[in-house]
């Protein structure tokens, strides 16, 4: 059983029981099943890794009120993605937004597809908000599943079924590039830890914005690689007088180092972030970031839930405004 795609019935022979009382734990039709017998076959259908077939899986036709939120647990959160900022900050304005359409939020962190399938399934989800997939997991999803759900930041070459809220990445890039521009800047430079989907738009939108002396540093995604990085780096950090970095994670990341090493900002060095979570408000000096506004995507993601269960929504992409919020960590000009 181990070694080949388990079935109801074999869920069944193994707990002794009838295949159609399985069937009903799955698809949450349990008024006539004890609490003992539904927590055996939750149990074991958790323990064998039991993934529903695509005729078992249409939950749109039931109405557990229940949204799921699914996180990657992507390697460049070392195992705290429910601490990163950005991931913290869009919990809690889905939750509101949840909470208003009087449902219900369950979060679940995984880097895995057949797991989101099985925690869909047994939890009889009404709708589903993903977050930091790829384009290769949400097809699958979509193969698998007819519980309507919505993206967040998706790169998508078809969005049929799905519905995918994306912020104006190249122009937050480029409000920053002219904004040093503005600021006397002649060598300014962007630091990421890759070059492609978002943060390579927000790299384009940037080099663009500033023109020529706009620069960029590929810096590790793990902390302790890439503040031993920055040490060995510093000297060639130092020869820029503003870093754009592509997340406020990098840089408030990046200010502590600088300040540990007694670079004084923005005096010696400007730095900008982007997202303008709440965290740009408590650091000393503030951060100027690019403000995508989280209340509205989430407002937005659940309306489209509801239209994807109605039918009234077939899919789409819609892009969502952002804009450049300046405090104090570039308010010196320098050249």
């Amino acid at each position: 059983m181990e070694n080949k795609r388990v079935r109801i019935c074999d869920i069944a022979e193994e707990l002794g029981l009838s295949t159609a009382t399985v069937s009903n734990v799955i698809h949450g039709k349990t008024k006539k099943v004890s609490e003992e017998t539904i927590r055996r076959v939750q149990a074991l259908l958790e323990q064998r890794k039991y993934i529903p077939s695509m005729a078992g899986i249409l939950l749109a036709q039931n109405n557990s009120r229940i949204i799921g939120i699914i996180i990657n647990n992507h390697e460049k959160y070392e195992g705290c993605v429910l601490e990163d900022v950005f991931i913290a900050s869009s919990l809690n304005y889905l939750s509101a937004e949840i909470e208003k359409a009087e449902q219900f939020m369950m979060v679940k962190v995984t880097n895995m597809p057949e797991e989101i399938v099985r925690f869909a399934s047994m939890w009889n989800l009404d709708g589903m908000v993903l977050i930091g997939f790829c384009e290769q997991d949400y097809r699958k999803l979509r193969e698998f599943m007819h519980i309507p759900f919505v993206i967040y930041d998706g790169f998508l070459d078809s969005t049929e079924g799905m519905c995918n809220l994306v912020i104006d990445n190249y122009d937050g890039g480029l409000q920053v590039g002219q904004h040093f521009k503005k600021k006397g800047y002649r060598k300014a430079l962007c630091i990421a830890d890759n070059e492609i989907c978002m943060d390579l738009e927000r790299l384009q939108g940037f080099q663009k914005g500033f023109g020529e002396g706009a620069d960029f540093l590929k810096i590790p995604m793990h902390r302790g690689e890439r503040r031993a990085f920055y040490a060995r780096s510093l000297e060639r950090i130092r020869e820029y007088r503003a870093v754009f970095a592509v997340s406020d994670y990098y840089a408030v990341d990046l200010m502590q180092f600088l300040m540990e090493k007694e670079i004084r900002i923005p005096e010696d060095m400007a730095v900008a972030g982007f997202d303008d979570n709440p965290i740009c408000m408590q650091l000393a000096p503030t951060l100027t970031s690019v403000r995508q506004d989280g209340q509205m995507r989430a407002q937005i993601a659940i309306a489209k839930i509801r239209e994807l269960k109605e039918g009234t929504e077939k899919g789409t992409t819609i892009k969502l405004p952002v804009h450049l919020v300046e405090r104090a960590s570039t308010q010196t000009k320098r050249k």
